[in-house]
């Protein structure tokens, strides 16, 4: 025991002079784990030496005796529930946009929806949290991000809007370098206490405006925080039990964005075993009642059986998808294909617009009658603000293609809007 010990201690201090010199990708992952770095260096050195298994054992008992404990939450009075009923989602036991038809095409009972995933966003990592910073104040503040984007909820709401995909590790923030490390996740799966804090007053602030919230788990950007498999799995468990803690029943799941994205380190989130975290999210009820799962993939790409099997919903993404009768086709596909029963299909990301045209991927979906999700970034050249997930965020309908696809919502729908965009 005490050569373990003393080879353990060894390769602490060579470990030091190695994180010295060490590459920026390595160093990233250290420096963002803040109050877990302590006790998970040893364990990435080790595993640099392939000598993991001589302290991993004793990493485990600190984890469990030293980390953090499941969040408490201050319960809220659900005001909102949505639910599935065949290929119809239903806001308080009543289909979505009622008796609702726009040039021949019904669209009750469809989930018109917006890419918002960075609402709870915050960098771990001092190196780079100077690439968000406000252009009024040259400062980032994650506490003004979420406000600013609550503050917007009410003019989507009026526009027809009635959800909002948020994720628990962002997006891509479209900064000039990487590095940058947001999640909602320490390195064990635990919850962070002020991402969640973030999360509950939006969550809140849809349940009063009747919105439904899907909210994604994992990005393979940041996916890399959690150390492993058992990571992964704790961190499912500790947020559904959140939102039950919560009294939540306006919030969908979306275990992970893009699961046949090959950059997910962890083989647990990629497309043929995703499944596995869907049934464990399902799992976990509550007074009887539990939270309706899925996950997403690429442009283009359609579910594995495994994942149509599981989920209760489909997403779907229409990056990459330039012609318009593709979207119609991969709706079709999926209704097609092995292991699907009546449920309902959403597009929750696309990057093309042309809504002023007659014909768009969003008509193109909702004609199929699936619901589509409108999804914006800050292009070069772009001013601030425009796009919805490049950070920092200007969170109002402020810019053309946020006005133009507003506009062309609020015409779907039938909203009336007090200040309507043009």
């Amino acid at each position: 025991m005490s050569g373990r010990i003393a080879l353990a201690a060894t390769l602490f201090v060579v470990g030091m002079a190695v994180l010295a010199s060490a590459g920026p990708e390595f160093k990233r992952v250290y420096r963002a784990q803040g109050d877990v770095a302590a006790r998970t260096n040893m364990a990435m050195i080790a595993r640099a030496f392939g000598l993991e298994s001589l302290v991993r054992p004793g990493l485990r008992a600190a984890s469990r005796t030293q980390g953090p404990v499941p969040l408490a939450v201050v319960p809220m009075t659900a005001k909102t529930t949505v639910s599935i009923e065949g290929q119809r989602f239903l806001i308080n036991g009543a289909p979505t946009y009622k008796d609702r038809v726009w040039k021949g095409a019904p669209i009750e009972g469809l989930l018109f929806n917006a890419r918002m995933v960075q609402a709870t966003f915050d960098d771990w990592n001092p190196d780079t949290i100077s690439y968000w910073a406000y252009p009024d104040t040259g400062v980032w503040d994650p506490v003004r991000n979420t406000a600013e984007f609550i503050d917007a909820m009410l003019s989507w709401r009026e526009h027809g809007l009635i959800a909002i995909t948020v994720n628990l590790q962002g997006g891509n923030a479209h900064a000039p370098h990487e590095g940058w490390v947001n999640s909602a996740f320490d390195a064990y799966g635990e919850l962070h206490p002020a991402y969640f804090d973030r999360l509950r007053a939006v969550i809140k602030k849809a349940d009063d405006l009747g919105m439904v919230v899907i909210l994604g788990l994992f990005y393979f950007r940041n996916d890399e925080v959690l150390r492993e498999d058992s990571s992964i799995r704790r961190a499912v468990d500790r947020t559904i039990d959140w939102l039950h803690g919560l009294g939540a029943r306006n919030v969908l799941i979306e275990i992970g964005n893009e699961c046949d994205v090959l950059a997910y380190d962890h083989a647990i989130l990629r497309c043929d075993r995703v499944h596995e975290l869907v049934e464990q999210a399902k799992s976990r009820v509550r007074n009887g009642y539990r939270f309706l799962v899925s996950s997403s993939l690429r442009g283009g790409s359609l579910p594995p059986p495994a994942l149509v099997k599981s989920a209760d919903y489909i997403i779907l993404h229409g990056n990459g998808v330039d012609d318009q009768y593709q979207i119609a086709s991969m709706v079709y596909a999926v209704r097609a294909g092995p292991n699907y029963r009546p449920m309902p299909i959403v597009f929750n990301e696309d990057d093309h617009y042309d809504f002023d045209q007659p014909s768009n991927n969003f008509v193109a979906a909702t004609r199929a009658y699936a619901s589509w999700g409108y999804f914006d970034r800050r292009y070069r050249g772009d001013p601030f603000k425009a796009g919805f997930q490049s950070v920092p965020v200007d969170w109002r309908i402020s810019h053309e293609r946020k006005r133009a696809f507003f506009g062309l919502l609020a015409k779907i729908t039938g909203a009336n809007p007090r200040n309507p965009s043009p």
